[in-house]
């Protein structure tokens, strides 16, 4: 039942061609949360066309891998992905954050029946995929549930609760990637509440920890393999990642985090700097784009 990849995947233009995705269903939108979407994707790309065991058709296979994306708010990366691995439509991005479409400013499990639960209250997404792996091992189903934090949701009390939860029931069927782009709405994550030493402190609660770059494909794929072969303790794949990366006036500056309006200017330099061709531009700014939205938009 799982869907086939082709053995050479080419993760950097699908990673490109997401990003500008959600660049321009940002646009479209008015509103939407870039930098941590565009932090969170070359991770994700991996998850999706390499590590998932997932069928495109049947979305509630029962062997299929768990994804949670519990920082909520970088959903404009997860559409982006979905669109890309064949999940759904490229038209209903265009419906973003639009009252009566499918997808809102948060994933909704009820519109979206390949999300695995509803996120947005920050440190909820990691208590359910605990839950999740938990009730697959009472099930005895071989399946694997990933969640991914953001580093401003490690100061949520939930998240240390399940950090001690899950080492207890040995959930090594469990993997935890915290996208650690080191910003968080408006300022750096240091001058909100600092998490380091961020490694010792998963690693006090039992916790296999991998350090990597979460923008070097070699160091993914090796977190992914090391994490399945792991016994007995869960693991959280620590991934350093740039704020807003690919985009050059967004990268490491917190004031992309979100509830952002992009200009035309913006969004042509945005593209222009994702590897887009000037051709693929107009479209975008006259709207053309949309063709289509209307059969999939409601």
């Amino acid at each position: 039942m799982i869907a086939e990849v082709k053995d050479r995947v080419d993760f950097r233009a699908i990673a490109s061609k997401a990003r500008q995705l959600i660049i321009q269903m940002i646009y479209e939108a008015e509103s939407g949360h870039p930098g941590g979407s565009l932090s969170a994707i070359d991770v994700l790309t991996y998850l999706y066309f390499q590590e998932l065991r997932l069928d495109p058709a049947r979305p509630d296979w029962e062997g299929r891998d768990r994804f949670i994306l519990s920082k909520g708010h970088a959903c404009p990366a997860l559409y982006a992905i979905a669109v890309e691995r064949g999940l759904m439509p490229v038209d209903l991005l265009w419906g973003f954050r639009k009252t009566g479409r499918p997808l809102q400013g948060h994933p909704h499990v009820g519109s979206t029946p390949w999300v695995e639960t509803s996120t947005g209250s920050l440190g909820q997404g990691f208590s359910v995929a605990i839950g999740m792996a938990l009730g697959l091992r009472h099930q005895t189903l071989p399946a694997r549930v990933y969640v991914m934090l953001g580093d401003g949701e490690l100061q949520e009390g939930e998240v240390w609760e399940g950090a001690m939860c899950a080492p207890h029931y040995r959930l090594d069927n469990l993997c935890v990637i915290i996208d650690y782009n080191q910003m968080q709405s408006d300022d750096l994550t240091k001058n909100i509440m600092g998490l380091e030493p961020l490694k010792p402190k998963w690693e006090s609660f039992n916790w296999k920890v991998i350090e990597i770059d979460g923008h070097d494909y070699a160091q993914i794929a090796s977190a992914f393999d090391q994490a399945k072969h792991i016994v007995g303790t869960p693991t959280v794949i620590l991934a350093h990642t740039i704020k807003g990366k690919g985009v050059s006036f967004m990268e490491n500056s917190p004031c992309w985090h979100g509830s952002v309006k992009l200009r035309e200017e913006e969004l042509i330099r945005a593209l222009q700097d994702l590897g887009a061709d000037a051709s693929e531009m107009p479209p975008y700014l006259n709207g053309s784009f949309k063709q289509g939205e209307d059969q999939h938009g409601q």
